[in-house]
């Protein structure tokens, strides 16, 4: 399995950073590539991987948030345009109310897509030819953290979310988890976790590799801080996501 950090931002865009969305592909083939979230800006960072829009099948939602959602109707458009109109769309309950209420919006969208709406819950689910496990999270939006298996490797997503066992549990094992660490230590916040708080509840964690995502501005010039931070309390290898990043999991090391 390859993961693809196509955006690794927040909802208060940097100029440096897009917003939240992964590329999963799997070298065996047994999987087709599968998009993890759509927030501002994903659909530039595919049109820039060797997958582009045109091969995206499939497209997995955490949560409903902008940041999380608003390239979704632009990455049907484009792909429509190229000649791609068969595309399934899953994610947890609301999904199709989201879907329907975008064609609403854009009604000459309406009819020329072979679309497919899928809603999960917690549990065990197949998509786009992946063993996807999932828990419910702990964000102002109801969320859902995925699990994600192949033969070869596991990969675990955080989603948005406070730092909770259910999440560092579900990412037991794997070979990386990338996990929601919005700001450093010092920022009251709630609905995300500081680096302190998710190095506790990472503690005695096996997992391979931890990467930090869904950087708010707050966290610049502070990632060293934040993975030290992470370290001093989980025995492991943290590091900061950036976009365009692509890791192989079979390996354990960047791309």
């Amino acid at each position: 399995m390859r993961v693809t950090f196509l955006g690794t931002g927040s909802a208060m865009p940097t100029g440096e950073r897009f917003q939240t969305g992964l590329l999963l592909e799997d070298p065996d083939g047994e999987a087709a590539p599968l998009l993890v979230d759509c927030g501002s800006g994903v659909l530039h960072g595919l049109a820039s991987s060797t997958v582009g829009y045109e091969g995206i099948e499939t497209v997995l939602l955490t949560h409903h948030h902008l940041d999380h959602v608003s390239d979704l109707m632009a990455l049907l458009k484009a792909r429509w345009l190229a000649g791609e109109t068969d595309i399934e769309i899953v994610g947890p309950e609301g999904t199709e109310a989201l879907v329907d209420g975008l064609f609403a919006a854009h009604e000459y969208m309406d009819g020329r897509l072979d679309l497919s709406v899928r809603e999960i819950g917690p549990g065990e689910h197949a998509v786009g030819g992946y063993g996807i496990d999932a828990v419910e999270t702990v964000h102002s939006m109801y969320c859902l953290a995925y699990r994600f298996e192949t033969d070869d490797a596991v990969f675990t997503f955080s989603a948005d979310t406070e730092a909770i066992a259910s999440v560092a549990d579900l990412a037991e094992g794997s070979a990386v988890l990338a996990h929601d660490c919005s700001f450093p230590d010092g920022i009251d916040v709630d609905n995300h976790p500081t680096p302190s708080q998710l190095g506790a509840v990472l503690s005695g964690c096996d997992v391979g590799r931890v990467y930090l995502t869904h950087l708010y501005p707050h966290t610049d010039g502070r990632h060293e801080e934040m993975t030290d931070s992470v370290e001093k309390r989980f025995d492991g290898d943290v590091r900061v996501a950036r976009d365009g990043l692509t890791v192989d999991l079979r390996r354990r090391d960047e791309g």
